[in-house]
């Protein structure tokens, strides 16, 4: 994993804070899997088309939790199961989500979200109103696209 605590950080720089934070693909892979899909556990994100490696998710879960964007608890049915949820600092990187999603939408003709015609619109006219929206959402444990494959 290329950062382990927030002294090792190169620059303050506002862009390479954010990318040395949450930057790398299977962060964001993770963030996203929780936003649209509502995936909790490290077995519902292992079952993701991108194929992460059990290593690499068990070092970014864990990664991502000592930087304040996710939070683990142990499952109140299955105490061999963790939950992990977003925490105020993880929600607040909704927006930048969203903001992937509708640029994907725009240059990926094959992008799911392109199908969420009725989604896609919104987000277009009101992306500060559909942020908080789905901050909300996700704060209270739901996700944009329950039961969603991508």
């Amino acid at each position: 994993m290329k950062t382990t605590s927030k002294q090792d950080i190169r620059s303050h720089c506002a862009v390479n804070y954010g990318v040395e934070i949450f930057g790398d693909r299977w962060s964001l892979l993770i963030i996203r899997d929780i936003v649209f899909a509502g995936k909790k556990t490290y077995g519902e994100f292992l079952k993701s088309e991108e194929g992460i490696a059990t290593n690499i998710l068990a070092s970014r879960l864990a990664f991502l939790e000592e930087q304040g964007i996710l939070s683990r608890t142990p499952s109140p049915a299955d105490g061999r199961k963790d939950f992990y949820t977003l925490t105020e600092k993880g929600l607040d990187l909704i927006p930048i989500v969203l903001d992937i999603a509708l640029w994907s939408a725009k240059h990926d003709s094959k992008s799911y979200v392109r199908r969420r015609k009725d989604f896609l619109a919104r987000l277009k006219r009101d992306r500060i109103e559909v942020s908080e929206e789905v901050k909300a959402l996700v704060r209270n444990g739901g996700c944009v696209f329950p039961q969603s494959k991508e």
